[in-house]
């Protein structure tokens, strides 16, 4: 017999080992209705007021992104939406302040991961869509504060009673 040959040997451990199977979040969506509101509360974002300042506010308590198995993947809560229109140095903008709480419940997210997406709309045409990758989510089991800038026209900020949030579809790692 060759030295090194084991007769028993048929295969390769090689050829049948497969990479374990990542679980998947679904997309899940909510919609956070806009209405016009008093310029409070806005002194975290550092806001410049003044006469012609308008703010929209919208908010959606809580709600979860499922894993295709139907488990629980990721809880969101407290997504809170504040449209502002404002001059800064005689410029006019429009910004819209999107942030939440998120919740990973046993699945940590990749580092390049796809994250979510917010679609500003006027009844049901489009007007404006961002998407931001990496949700700030390093560990799984606890809560973590996530805000993101959604930069839009001020005739789109006129126009906007409604945000769709999206939280898209991505591979996990289960802890």
């Amino acid at each position: 017999m060759a030295r090194g040959v084991d007769p028993g040997f048929v295969g390769s451990n090689v050829e049948n080992h497969k990479e374990p199977t990542l679980p998947v979040l679904q997309e899940t969506r909510t919609v956070v209705t806009l209405a016009p509101a008093k310029p409070t509360g806005l002194a975290d974002l550092g806001v410049p007021l003044d006469d012609a300042s308008q703010v929209k506010k919208g908010r959606a308590h809580e709600f979860q992104q499922l894993l295709t198995d139907g488990a629980i993947g990721r809880r969101f809560q407290d997504l809170r939406v504040i449209g502002i229109k404002t001059s800064e140095g005689g410029v006019t903008s429009a910004k819209f302040v999107v942030q939440f709480e998120i919740f990973g419940d046993n699945t940590v997210g990749p580092t390049n991961g796809v994250g979510v997406e917010v679609v500003l709309f006027a009844g049901t045409e489009p007007l404006a869509s961002l998407s931001f990758g990496n949700l700030f989510l390093p560990y799984a089991n606890f809560w973590y504060p996530n805000r993101f800038l959604l930069e839009a026209a001020a005739a789109d900020f006129d126009r906007a009673d409604r945000l769709e949030f999206i939280a898209k579809p991505e591979e996990v790692r289960a802890v």
